[in-house]
């Protein structure tokens, strides 16, 4: 299932969504969902079977124009970011080494840095791939 948004759908509808998930593994869905809400409150969502992406329509797509994804495993959930590598991370949470894919491995809700998650889920949605010194010749 997979929703397309102009904005970004509420609380309630994401938890429906991931009822089938422990409590835990819900939080973080649910947390992420807000965070991303309090800094894109019109980001587009799509509720995918493996998780949740976030973008901003109006620059683009879920390339283009990442938030990040939220993606549900077996005993975690996977936040990822598209352009990961140009991010800051001063607390090293980024793994990864696919470029520019970065991702983080959330396992428990009471434990996660959620002020660090913030930080790179902010940092992600303000970036545009385009400002990068080699995409300007092709922009051109």
């Amino acid at each position: 299932m997979c929703y397309h948004q102009i904005s970004m759908i509420n609380y309630r509808e994401v938890e429906k969504q991931f009822l089938h998930l422990d409590e835990n593994r819900l939080s973080i869905i649910l947390e992420i969902h807000n965070l991303v809400a309090a800094v894109s409150p019109d980001a587009t969502v799509e509720i995918r079977r493996y998780g949740i992406v976030y973008y901003d329509a109006a620059r683009g797509g879920p390339v283009s124009a990442g938030i990040c994804q939220a993606l549900v495993k077996p005993d975690h959930i996977r936040l990822a970011f598209i352009h990961g590598s140009f991010l800051p991370d001063p607390a090293g949470l980024l793994e990864g080494t696919t470029f520019p894919k970065r991702f983080m491995r959330i396992f428990h809700y009471d434990n996660a840095p959620w002020d660090a998650i913030q930080a790179l889920i902010n940092a992600h949605s303000a970036f545009d791939p385009r400002s990068l010194p080699e995409n300007q010749n092709r922009n051109s």
